[in-house]
């Protein structure tokens, strides 16, 4: 059956592939040493390219809300700026009330 007994802990089960078993045939496998590889090679240039495509699909649905949300936040500063000053307040027609007595 192969596995050549009970193994013990702490005892040497052998290579990847090969627990203690016979050793696999026919099987072939290449490496390339780990100073030879290059992980990183055209990164830059692809990274550049692939965020200017991630952007350009998602752009239409990221600015326009939030232009719209600027623009509203925009209009309302302003408008609370000028309900709160003197014009604004005249024109409501709230200082006309306060100098009257008028509200009590």
């Amino acid at each position: 059956m192969g596995g050549g007994g009970e193994k013990l802990p702490g005892q040497y089960l052998g290579p990847w592939g090969n627990f203690g078993s016979q050793p696999q045939r026919g099987v072939t496998s290449y490496s390339l040493s780990a100073n030879r590889q290059r992980p990183l090679a055209g990164a830059m240039s692809a990274a550049i390219f692939n965020v200017w495509r991630r952007f350009r699909a998602q752009v239409l649905y990221i600015a326009p809300p939030l232009l719209f949300a600027y623009a509203t936040m925009s209009w309302v500063t302003e408008r609370n700026e000028y309900l709160n000053s003197k014009p604004g307040r005249m024109a409501l027609g709230e200082v006309a009330e306060e100098a009257t007595g008028g509200g009590n």
